[in-house]
């Protein structure tokens, strides 16, 4: 006949239901039933493994937080300075292309020695315009931190149609000139005439001079 080898838990599972921890002598270990010591060995195997995620497993966690953090930051860094390496020649043309439009802009303001002549041109359109030029007034330059600014006083006289000609002509010369404050007003009852004053500006790029 076969002799039966099969392990039998029940009475370690009896034990462990009779198991009272008052019944613990906690300073003979050894006498502790099979059912206490499995207890225990439970006990310190959980807290083992529930101290151990606190000391190593969550500071590691963390820091695998921060890293991919990082990780991400350094790739959006990457992307950005890529698109700026890609793109790097079309700033560099848009540059050229800023710094040849300003070039152009300073090229339509006038000089000192060529305020005069900006001067001249402006009551050579009056004539030409068949307007009776009354005055022409140069005031006193307003500096601001990148240009100045020559105001310009006129008085002009003739009719509508030769008012708007001129100012026209004014607004057309090849020096930047822009027009402020019109003040017509007629001259007698019959006549037609009008009498035009504006202030005329031009400007000159401040050179820190």
């Amino acid at each position: 006949m076969a002799k039966n080898n099969k392990f039998d838990l029940q009475p370690y599972l009896d034990q462990i239901n009779e198991f009272d921890v008052n019944d613990i002598d906690w300073e003979n270990m050894g006498s502790w039933p099979i059912a206490g010591k499995i207890v225990f060995c439970s006990i310190i195997a959980v807290a083992i493994l529930v101290g151990g995620y606190f000391m190593m497993l969550e500071p590691m966690s963390e820091k695998l937080t921060r890293e991919i953090k990082q990780e991400t930051q350094l790739k959006k860094d990457f992307e950005n300075k890529a698109f700026q390496v890609a793109n790097l020649n079309e700033y560099k043309a848009q540059m050229v292309e800023m710094e040849q439009s300003f070039e152009s802009i300073l090229k339509q303001l006038p000089r000192d020695s060529e305020v005069p002549g900006l001067i001249d041109d402006i009551s050579l359109a009056a004539l030409n315009n068949g307007l009776d030029l009354k005055m022409i007034s140069p005031k006193k330059q307003i500096s601001t931190e990148f240009y100045n600014e020559l105001p310009i006083e006129i008085e002009v006289e003739g009719d509508y149609h030769e008012l708007g000609a001129y100012v026209s002509s004014v607004a057309s010369l090849s020096r930047i000139v822009t027009l402020h404050d019109f003040s017509i007003r007629t001259k007698g009852t019959d006549s037609g005439s009008l009498s035009l004053k504006i202030l005329a500006k031009t400007y000159r790029y401040n050179e820190g001079d």
